[in-house]
């Protein structure tokens, strides 16, 4: 199952709401302001990682770049649209807004 999250943890509970769902070999991918999620050095990075244990978490490339998101939590995969494309094609999807 693929999980989009579009908020950021620092204003919204969704990521730690779509972590409570997830499952061995779930990918979450974060997008618009949920990409502020993967950057390393804030205070959600331990339960990143956290959640990193159980799914595969990816951020997509072009917001991270339009936040100014610098350095990443280790283990979070950027991808490009057409990576999210594909993401979207291969995995039934859940869209936490």
């Amino acid at each position: 199952m693929l999980h989009t999250v579009n908020k950021s943890p620092f204003t919204h509970a969704t990521l730690d709401e779509c972590a409570r769902f997830t499952t061995e070999g779930s990918l979450i991918l974060l997008i618009e302001d949920g990409v502020y999620a993967a950057k390393a050095g804030t205070s959600y990075e331990p339960k990143l990682v956290g959640i990193m244990k159980r799914a595969e978490v990816y951020a997509l490339e072009a917001d991270i770049k339009a936040r100014g998101v610098g350095k990443l939590v280790d283990g979070v995969k950027v991808v490009n649209y057409d990576g999210f494309v594909e993401l979207v094609e291969s995995n039934k999807m859940n869209a936490w807004v």
